[in-house]
């Protein structure tokens, strides 16, 4: 598997949330880098098992059709 990436319009909008959160919860001003280090480090951290999550989501919604098309697009040719 790849690496989980963010586009940097994400990635700056997670900074700002970070840096949001840790001025209202805990009275710290971070920098811009270290709210950026902070993002990168839980990128990587919980990253492939979110993605692992997401696939896993879109595995059993597609299963949940295909168990779904013999009811939706079978015909009777009996006779």
């Amino acid at each position: 598997m790849k690496d989980v990436t963010l586009t940097p319009e994400r990635r700056d909008a997670l900074c700002r949330l970070v840096r949001q959160k840790f001025q209202t919860e805990f009275d710290e001003q971070l920098s811009e880098f270290r709210a950026g280090e902070i993002v990168d480090l839980m990128l990587k951290a919980m990253g492939p098992a979110v993605y692992n999550l997401a696939v896993e989501d879109v595995r059993a919604h597609l299963q949940g059709k295909l168990d779904d098309l013999d009811g939706e697009v079978w015909v009777d040719d009996s006779v």
